[in-house]
């Protein structure tokens, strides 16, 4: 079957104060269980509440977790023929092009029809991405944006591609340059924006016709709004220059600084002098935006951050390498990107569904799954399911391409969280069909649980 694939336009992400995005964004009341206690994005308002004091960026990740011992692992065989029937039946029509997993929280498989079938992942590929992020960098790693002064007097902007970095910050950043230097026209500071190339700003395997359109805007380190107005900002570095030099006139020195453009790989000398920075909302509200909102912006940077390099082939590397570690099944996985745009990216259902089970045992399992959509509530699902069963008790990912359309997550039930993971590549009306398998996997009394068919008809 020969499918379209080019990416769906999402709904433009709505832009809200930070403080205001901790609230709309916060965990949810579901607590999967045997998780640890947790504590509990957007033009930003400036000089927030805790971001009045820069603190260093985390150059060390944190050591690796240990091995799953004593861990539900997923197991291979279902256990479950009354939901497996059902669910079978329910993707009959179109059996070929749909992947449904379902486990509960001791690993056991109570469905699985195609769960070993490689299939495009869309934004569900966002899953692994802040599953490596949360792992590698912890629930207080921030983004940073700084200001350093060489030994010979120049200025250096380096960037880490806060998703949310915008004029605000670069007036402040504008002032301090100018101020620290005491820069005129008569004696101009030198003013350096470390940036990645041109030809790594996008992953190779985004459609051309992607990349012009605000969710597919170029992955860069220095960000303004995510590079993103209406649509894609292609030339990032000259909208920043421009940006840059509006705020400098408004400090009332035009022509103080001279800007140019350098590699992000040249090394600082060891004696540069960090300035100032201006950090990125928590990784809570990282996580949020990469997965209640899909944004793809978000999810690439993590990806790189999380890997320790902005080199695209080696951070999926990396990824994969630490997927391994979890002891994850990767046959017919292929990890490309950080989004799910690339449309070499490859998973399966049974995957997908082992990795929300592996990370629901992680000491970071509420940022986790506190970082999804809710069915009805909140996100891309806020549109779906609500006024149902799930409404409010689904706590998911979704993914969609043309052609594509998945919804992998937590739902929970009468007796206890499943996790199921539904991929379609090329279905007629997949929402409809993921909501009725959702609906299935709720009658708990189909695999002896507490719930009865009556219950959920």
């Amino acid at each position: 079957m020969t499918m379209a694939l080019s990416a769906h336009r999402p709904r433009p992400r709505r832009r809200v104060g930070r403080g205001l995005a901790l609230i709309l964004f916060g965990l949810p009341t579901f607590v999967p269980p045997l998780t640890a206690p947790a504590a509990s994005a957007q033009e930003i308002s400036p000089a927030l509440p805790g971001r009045l004091r820069p603190r260093p960026p985390r150059l060390a990740a944190l050591p690796p977790l240990p091995p799953p011992l004593g861990v539900p692992q997923l197991q291979a065989q279902v256990s479950c023929p009354a939901l497996q029937q059902r669910i079978a039946s329910l993707v009959a029509p179109e059996a070929n092009v749909w992947s449904v997993t379902v486990a509960d929280g001791q690993g056991r498989l109570l469905a699985d029809v195609n769960g070993t079938v490689s299939r495009l992942p869309a934004s569900n590929q966002k899953l692994i991405s802040t599953a490596f992020a949360l792992d590698r960098l912890g629930p207080d790693h921030r983004l940073s944006t700084q200001l350093w002064r060489l030994p010979d007097g120049r200025l250096r902007l380096i960037g880490q591609g806060d998703p949310d970095l915008a004029v605000p910050q670069l007036q402040r950043l504008a002032r301090i340059a100018v101020s620290s230097s005491g820069a005129s026209p008569q004696t101009p500071v030198r003013l350096e924006l470390a940036e990645e190339n041109q030809e790594a700003w996008w992953p190779r395997g985004w459609h051309w016709g992607d990349r012009s359109a605000a969710y597919g805007a170029p992955v860069t380190r220095l960000a303004v709004t995510s590079n993103a107005i209406d649509d894609a900002v292609m030339n990032p570095p000259a909208r920043l220059r421009t940006l840059l030099d509006r705020s400098i006139s408004r400090e009332g020195a035009p022509g103080a600084i001279t800007l140019s453009v350098v590699s992000a790989r040249e090394q600082l000398p060891p004696d540069a002098v960090l300035l100032h920075q201006e950090p990125s909302t928590s990784m809570e509200g990282l996580l949020s935006l990469a997965n209640t909102e899909s944004h793809n912006f978000t999810a690439e940077v993590l990806m790189r951050t999380a890997a320790g390099t902005w080199d695209e082939e080696e951070a999926s590397r990396r990824v994969t390498a630490w997927l391994a570690q979890q002891g994850l099944p990767l046959q017919g996985v292929r990890v490309r990107d950080g989004s799910g745009l690339d449309r070499g990216d490859r998973v399966t259902s049974r995957f997908l569904t082992a990795l929300l089970l592996r990370m629901d045992q992680h000491p970071y399992a509420r940022y986790y799954s506190g970082s999804m959509a809710i069915a009805g509530q909140r996100g891309t699902l806020r549109h779906l399911f609500g006024g149902t069963s799930l409404d409010g008790r689904l706590y998911a990912k979704t993914g969609t391409l043309t052609g594509v359309r998945a919804i992998t997550g937590i739902l929970q039930t009468e007796d206890g969280p499943r996790y199921v993971s539904t991929i379609s590549n090329g279905a007629a009306t997949p929402n409809r069909t993921i909501g009725q398998v959702m609906r299935q996997v709720q009658n708990v009394g189909l695999c002896g649980g507490g719930l009865g068919d009556a219950a959920r008809r």
